[in-house]
C-alpha cells in the first residue's frame, strides 16, 4: 500500500472515529470524499499552514458542510493548528471542530457552510474577486494575484436552487480559476437520488458555459489528479470535475442513507477498521502518514515563501502599485463621515436617490468598492458612475451584473467580502430579500461587513400592489443576530447609515425609499445612536416614534397637536439593533420611562414595535398585505396620515389618564 492510500485510508478512520465518539455526524461523504480531499491537498492546492491568510493561497470551500469532520482531518493532516484533541472534541461546546466549518473559528476555513449551495456562491464570490483583483496588479512577469478556488460540493448543493444561479452567473463571467468537484455518490437524506435528481448534470453544465470533467473511480488517484490540471489548464470557463464516490467507502452501511447523517455504530465502525486492515488505536495516525503530509505541507510554504520574493521585487518596479495593493488587502483608511458631511441634502429626495450620491462620492476614494445588483442598479441607485461593469472583457469594472439572481447573489457577495481585498455592496427591491436572506443570515454569522441596499421600502411603492410591497420582511431582517437594519427618513440619516456600514464589521441592511421625502431639521449622525430625538417640546405629553417616510407624517402630526395644545415629541428610530447596544441612561433620555402615551408608525409589520409602545401606546403599523393604488392613496386608506397619528396620540394620553 503507498503512503498515499494509507493517508486516505486515515482520514476515512479518523473522521469516522469522532464522529462516532462525538455520537453525531456525517461519516458518509467523509469516508467517500476522502480521495478528493488528500488529493487536492496534497497534490493541488497552494496554502501556507504557517499562514493560513496569505493572500495567494488557493481558497478551498467545503460546500458540503455537513462533510466537516473529513475537512477538520485534512488540516490536521497538513499541519494547521487542528490538534488530535481537537478532532476528538468534534461538535462539543466551544471546540474548533464545530457541527458545521464555521468562519473565524478553525485555522484554514474559507466561509462557513452548511446550508448546501451557499458555499458554491460563496466559491463562485472568491473567483470573482481573484480575477478582478489580478487585473488591476498582475504585471508581466510578475503574477501578484494568481490562485484558484475549489469547492467540494454533493449531490445536495446542486438540488438547491442557488447553485443554478451561481453556476450560471460563474459560466457567463467565464471564471475559468474556479473548479468545482462534485461529489457524485447519489444518495441524500431520503435515500438514491433517482427519484429527485435525475437530469443531465453534465448537459446542465455544458450549457452554462463550463468545462465538464468525469472521474468514473474517485480512489484512483491518478486519474483525479489528471482532471484536476486538465481542469486548472483550462482559464477560459470554470470547471466541473463530476467524481463518482461511494457514500461511506469501506463502511458495511456503504451506498446507503443509513451512514450520510448519523455515526455508523461501534459494531460498523469496527468492521468498517476490519475492511481497511487499521490495526492502529483510536485516533491514532500512523507515523507514516503524519511525516508525509507534514513534508508535503512544509514543502508548500515554499510558495509563499517565493511569491514574496517575487512582491519584493514587485514593489521595486511598480511602487504604487504595490502601495495600492497593500491598502486593498490591509485596509485604507477612509474618513467616509468627513465625506458625506460635504454633502447637501436641502430638498426633498427619495432615500435611493440620496444614496446613490453618498455611495458615488464614497466610491471615489475607495478604489477597492465595487457595487451590484440583481438587474436593478437604474432602480436601487446603486451603480458606480464611470466605473464599468466586470465581465469577461473588463476584469476591472467595479459594478457587477449579476442579473435577476438575488438568492446567489447574496452568497456571492459574501465570497467576494471573504476573499480579501475588495468592499462590496448589493442591491434589489426591499420584497424580494426575502431570495436573499440565506445569504444575508450567512454574512451575520460570520460577521462580515458585506452592504445590502434594498429600495422600495413600503406599500410606498404603490401600483405595483402586495407582490412587490414589502410589509413583514422588515421584522425578518431585525430578527437577525448581528445585522444592522437602517431605514432612514431623510438624506442626512442615509449619510448615517453609509457611515454605520463602513465603520463597523458587520453586514448592514439599508431600507430605503422609492418616493422623494423631506429633509428635517435635526436630523443627520446623531442616527449613529440607532434611535433619537428629532424634534422636541418641553415636557412632552406623548411621543411619535416612527422610521423612514413615516417620520414625515409624525412632523406633521407633531405640528397639528400643538394647535390642540398637545406636546409631542418625535423620535426617528432608524437602526432598533444600534439604539439597543445604547446605554440605558441614554435611552432613557430618547424614550423616557414617564412618558408613557406613545405612537409607534410603520409602514411595515406591527411586531417589531410593541416593546417602544408599551402598555398605553398606540402602534400604526401593518397587519395585512397591500394592495395596488397609488401610493398616497394607499397611505390614506391604511392610516398612514397626520389626522390618524394625531388620533391615535390623544387615544394613548386618554389610555394613560384613565389607568392612573
Amino acid at each position: 500500500m503507498s503512503v498515499a492510500t494509507k493517508s486516505v485510508d486515515t482520514i476515512r478512520i479518523i473522521s469516522a472515529e469522532a464522529i462516532q465518539k462525538a455520537n453525531s455526524g456525517h461519516p458518509g461523504m467523509c469516508m467517500g470524499a476522502a480521495p478528493i480531499g488528500y488529493e487536492l491537498f496534497a497534490e493541488h492546492l497552494n496554502f501556507s499552514y504557517k499562514n493560513p491568510n496569505w493572500d495567494n493561497r488557493d481558497r478551498f470551500v467545503l460546500s458540503a458542510g455537513h462533510g466537516s469532520m473529513l475537512l477538520y482531518t485534512l488540516l490536521h493532516l497538513f499541519g494547521y493548528d487542528v490538534s488530535i484533541d481537537d478532532i476528538k472534541n468534534f461538535r462539543q461546546l466551544g471546540s474548533k471542530t464545530p457541527g458545521h466549518p464555521e468562519y473565524g473559528r478553525t485555522a484554514g476555513v474559507e466561509t462557513s457552510t452548511g446550508p448546501l449551495g451557499q458555499g458554491i456562491g460563496n466559491g463562485v464570490g472568491f473567483a470573482l474577486a481573484e480575477a478582478h483583483l489580478a487585473a488591476i496588479f498582475n504585471k508581466p512577469d510578475f503574477p501578484v494575484v494568481d490562485h484558484y478556488t475549489y469547492v467540494l460540493c454533493g449531490d445536495g448543493c446542486l438540488q438547491e436552487g442557488m447553485s443554478y444561479e451561481a453556476c450560471s452567473f460563474a459560466g457567463t463571467q467565464k471564471l475559468g480559476k474556479l473548479i468545482l468537484l462534485y461529489d457524485k455518490n447519489n444518495i441524500t437524506i431520503e435515500g438514491d437520488i433517482n427519484s429527485t435528481f435525475s437530469e443531465d448534470t453534465a448537459a446542465r453544465f455544458v450549457a452554462q458555459g463550463w468545462q465538464v470533467i468525469r472521474v468514473q473511480d474517485a480512489n484512483n488517484l491518478v486519474t483525479l489528479g489528471k482532471a484536476i490540471e486538465l481542469a486548472k489548464s483550462d482559464l477560459s470557463r470554470p470547471s466541473i470535475i463530476i467524481c463518482n464516490t461511494v457514500i461511506g467507502y469501506g463502511s458495511p452501511l456503504q451506498n446507503s442513507a443509513d451512514v450520510h447523517g448519523a455515526p455508523m455504530g461501534v459494531e460498523n465502525l469496527e468492521k468498517t477498521k476490519k475492511y481497511f486492515n487499521w490495526g492502529y488505536a483510536p485516533f491514532e495516525i500512523p507515523a507514516d502518514v503524519k511525516e508525509h503530509c507534514l513534508a508535503i505541507a512544509n514543502e508548500k510554504i515554499k510558495a509563499e515563501d517565493a511569491w514574496k520574493k517575487m512582491f519584493a521585487k514587485y514593489s521595486e518596479t511598480y511602487p504604487e502599485l504595490a502601495q495600492k495593493y497593500e491598502e486593498y488587502m490591509r485596509g485604507k483608511a477612509v474618513d467616509v463621515k468627513g465625506i458625506v458631511g460635504k454633502l447637501e441634502f436641502d430638498k426633498p429626495e427619495a432615500t435611493r436617490a440620496s444614496g446613490g450620491r453618498i455611495l458615488n462620492e464614497i466610491a471615489k476614494v475607495m478604489p477597492n468598492l465595487m457595487s451590484g445588483s440583481a438587474d436593478l442598479a437604474p432602480s436601487t441607485k446603486t451603480e458606480i458612475k464611470g466605473a464599468g461593469y466586470f465581465s469577461p472583457e473588463n476584469r476591472t469594472g467595479r459594478n457587477i451584473h449579476f442579473g435577476i439572481r438575488e438568492h446567489a447573489m447574496s452568497a456571492i457577495c459574501n465570497g467576494i467580502q471573504l476573499h480579501g481585498g475588495l468592499r462590496i455592496v448589493c442591491s434589489t427591491f426591499f420584497s424580494f430579500s426575502d431570495y436573499m436572506k440565506g445569504g444575508i443570515r450567512m454574512s451575520a454569522l460570520m460577521n462580515i461587513p458585506v452592504i445590502y441596499v434594498m429600495t422600495h421600502d413600503s406599500i410606498g411603492v404603490g401600483e405595483d400592489g402586495p407582490t412587490h410591497q414589502p410589509v413583514e420582511q422588515l421584522i425578518a431582517l431585525r430578527s437577525i443576530p448581528g445585522l444592522k437594519v437602517f431605514r432612514p427618513c431623510d438624506g442626512r440619516e442615509t449619510a448615517a447609515a453609509y457611515v454605520e456600514a463602513f465603520t463597523q464589521n458587520c453586514p448592514t441592511a439599508m431600507i430605503l425609499s422609492r418616493q422623494n421625502l423631506n429633509q428635517h431639521e435635526g436630523s443627520g449622525l446623531k442616527a449613529l445612536n440607532g434611535g433619537y430625538v428629532l424634534s422636541d417640546v418641553n415636557r412632552p405629553d406623548v411621543i411619535l416614534i416612527g422610521t423612514g417616510s413615516e417620520i414625515d407624517l409624525c412632523m406633521a402630526a407633531k405640528d397639528m397637536l400643538a394647535k390642540e395644545g398637545v406636546r409631542a415629541r418625535v423620535v426617528s428610530m432608524p437602526c432598533m439593533e444600534e439604539f439597543e447596544l445604547q446605554s440605558d441612561e441614554y435611552k432613557e433620555s430618547v424614550l423616557p420611562e414617564s412618558i408613557k402615551a406613545r405612537v409607534c408608525v410603520e409602514a411595515a409589520s406591527h411586531f417589531a414595535w410593541y416593546k417602544y409602545s408599551g402598555d398605553y401606546g398606540e402602534v400604526i403599523a401593518m397587519k395585512t398585505f397591500g394592495t395596488s393604488a397609488p401610493a398616497k392613496v394607499l397611505f390614506d386608506y391604511y392610516g398612514y396620515t397626520k389626522e390618524n397619528i394625531a388620533k391615535a396620540a390623544k387615544k394613548s394620553i386618554q389610555t394613560v389618564k384613565s389607568k392612573r
